[in-house]
């Protein structure tokens, strides 16, 4: 355990380093999403899951998640977004992070979590809101979805997000596209309250 702390720790610092924004540590750091459809405020629980926020942070002070479409969107359950732009150009993935679903957070409504594909340890710059309480998201017998902050402002932004009109895009050949595309503007790190 002593060990993990320390890995933790140096990931942390060395984070800290290249980007010379994010401060290891602010254990809640604040996060402001400027959408298309209004302003979004999530408080992360470094505590819990520190690997992803360091991993969601370092795409945030670096402008990754700027200009970038809500790409998935499905009423009463999520609010997907942070990996294309308006052409669903798949934007710069960084290497993939460890699953810290077994944090004891949920995929309740009102959560922000990482996406993932069919491998557990596959998150890295995709993000959803859970509009729903997702239980089925949760770990079990199988892998969860890691769950690792709190919408604080703006979640009437997140269910307007959720209900917009959404079918099959043909750029991207997927179902449960916005049809007027719904953009994360600017994501930016806030200071550290004192």
């Amino acid at each position: 355990m002593k060990v993990l702390l320390i890995l933790l720790t140096s990931l942390s610092l060395f984070i800290s380093a290249k980007s010379n924004a994010i401060d290891p540590t602010n254990i809640y750091p604040s996060v402001k999403l400027e959408t298309s459809m209004g302003v979004i405020i999530v408080e992360l629980d470094r505590v819990k899951a520190p690997i992803t926020v360091d991993n969601f942070l370092t795409y945030v002070v670096t402008g990754e998640y700027n200009n970038t479409i809500f790409h998935r969107v499905i009423d009463d359950f999520v609010v997907q977004g942070g990996g294309y732009d308006k052409e669903f150009n798949v934007k710069k993935v960084k290497k993939d992070i460890p699953n810290e679903s077994g944090n004891g957070l949920k995929n309740e409504i009102g959560t922000i979590a990482m996406a993932k594909e069919r491998n557990p340890h596959s998150a890295n710059r995709q993000f959803f809101f859970n509009v729903a309480d997702n239980t089925s998201l949760n770990p079990g017998r199988r892998w969860g979805y890691a769950v690792f902050g709190t919408v604080t402002e703006g979640q009437e932004v997140i269910d307007a997000i959720a209900k917009v009109k959404t079918g099959f895009n043909e750029a991207s050949g997927w179902d449960d596209v916005p049809v007027e595309p719904v953009m994360l503007i600017k994501a930016t790190l806030l200071p550290a309250e004192e």
